[in-house]
């Protein structure tokens, strides 16, 4: 049997009074993840763990069955490892933001969604005005890029940036750890003037000078979060028999730097954007060859957190139904043509309401599809439907070995 887990990020929501009280699950046209929850077996799935926040980078590296308590390092390092940057053993790596601001206050976490291309000048500038021996940026992928301190200080708190849109940004600068203050005091010091700077100097950039004559929004300073070392993790082999191989197909630099530490195969797509322009036939085909020649895909698409974050109503609904159509339907038909059976699961990591544009750690609806499953009662694929599942409520690793048991 082989194994595909298809990942709509943030894709779970609240019921919407707009949407007569549905959430965007029920309500979104989504025939083929209907049709799979029929045909099999569903529940909800618990994918953040006590005391840890509920971020992209718990949630998945849960839902892959790994215990946070020994591997979690926070999203920089996973990031980094995802472009290609080998951490030394005195690296403190963090996620950086290009986010917009403005009133004093954080606007968008995304910098008003930058183009790589762009944001690569960006980074390049920062680095001539801020990089030193001890100072590194590193250009990542649209405003998701990468700070690298060495001999820095884990033991901070930051502020994930998409947990506060138009919250005041000074009350959120680094601060940290209880108990950790003098060990951590010229870590805070140095994060918080890199961003203070970063405020003087982007508006600068003829970049920005641009965006700000044509009135749109600038990516006007950077924020750094989720710092740590180097993990240390076992790959998915290592961890169940059953995955000899496998890949991962994402156009975001945390899901591929998990990917990397978990053994698999980094799978790029032309037009994968990580945003609701992304190529969703593209990464369906992708996943459809990798399933050829390997046992174990994971297909992780963005667009529907992104849009969630923006609070965009109609975008999320469009995302989600895309996802259906242009994605999980092609793969589950490519599979009934395979000599080999072939194990589906569809599910989000955590909500991103959309009229909340915060990420939420509440259970997720799941459902696993092979040929020959006993169904259980339940017709349609959404949050609510999936409270009665055959599966009930798991948790953590309880997915991932319930999935390797097929």
């Amino acid at each position: 049997m082989k194994h595909i887990i298809i990942l709509g990020d943030g894709m779970a929501d609240h019921p919407v009074e707009r949407l007569g009280g549905k959430t965007l699950l029920q309500y979104a046209d989504t025939p083929t993840m209907d049709l799979l929850a029929k045909m099999g077996r569903t529940g909800r799935l618990i994918t953040v763990p006590d005391g840890f926040p509920p971020g992209s980078e718990v949630a998945n590296t849960a839902i892959l069955g790994y215990d946070l308590n020994k591997v979690y390092e926070g999203r920089g390092p996973l990031e980094a490892a995802s472009i290609g940057y080998e951490m030394g053993p005195d690296d403190l790596a963090l996620r950086c933001n290009l986010i917009n601001i403005g009133d004093g206050k954080i606007v968008t976490h995304n910098g008003g969604n930058l183009q790589t291309e762009d944001a690569r000048l960006l980074i390049d500038y920062l680095n001539e005005h801020l990089g030193s021996d001890t100072v590194k940026f590193i250009t990542g992928i649209q405003y998701r890029h990468l700070l690298v301190i060495k001999g820095g200080s884990k033991h901070i708190e930051c502020a994930p940036p998409h947990d506060h849109p138009n919250e005041e940004w000074q009350p959120l600068l680094v601060k940290a750890e209880k108990g950790f203050e003098q060990e951590a005091k010229d870590t805070v010091d140095l994060i918080n003037n890199l961003i203070l700077r970063s405020q003087e100097l982007l508006p600068q950039h003829p970049y920005n000078q641009e965006k700000a004559r044509r009135g749109e929004r600038q990516a006007n300073s950077i924020w750094p979060w989720s710092g740590g070392y180097r993990p240390s993790m076992q790959t998915l082999q290592e961890l169940y028999p059953q995955v000899k191989s496998g890949s991962v197909i994402s156009a975001v630099d945390l899901i591929r730097g998990i990917g990397h530490y978990a053994g698999l195969d980094i799978i790029e797509v032309e037009g994968a954007t990580g945003l609701a322009d992304t190529n969703y036939e593209g990464k369906a085909r992708a996943a459809i060859d990798a399933l050829h020649h390997q046992d174990f895909v994971f297909v992780h698409v963005e667009a529907s957190d992104e849009a969630g974050h923006d609070g965009d109503l109609d975008l999320k609904l469009t995302t989600i139904e895309n996802l259906d159509r242009r994605l999980v339907k092609p793969i589950y038909e490519a599979t009934l043509q395979m000599d080999e059976p072939v194990c589906i699961a569809v599910l989000p990591d955590h909500l991103t309401p959309v009229e909340m544009r915060i990420h939420v750690g509440e259970p997720v609806p799941f459902l696993i599809y092979y040929k020959g499953i006993e169904p259980d009662a339940v017709q349609q694929y959404d949050e609510v439907s999936c409270v009665s599942g055959g599966y009930g409520l798991l948790r953590l690793h309880e997915f991932m070995e319930t999935l390797m048991s097929v």
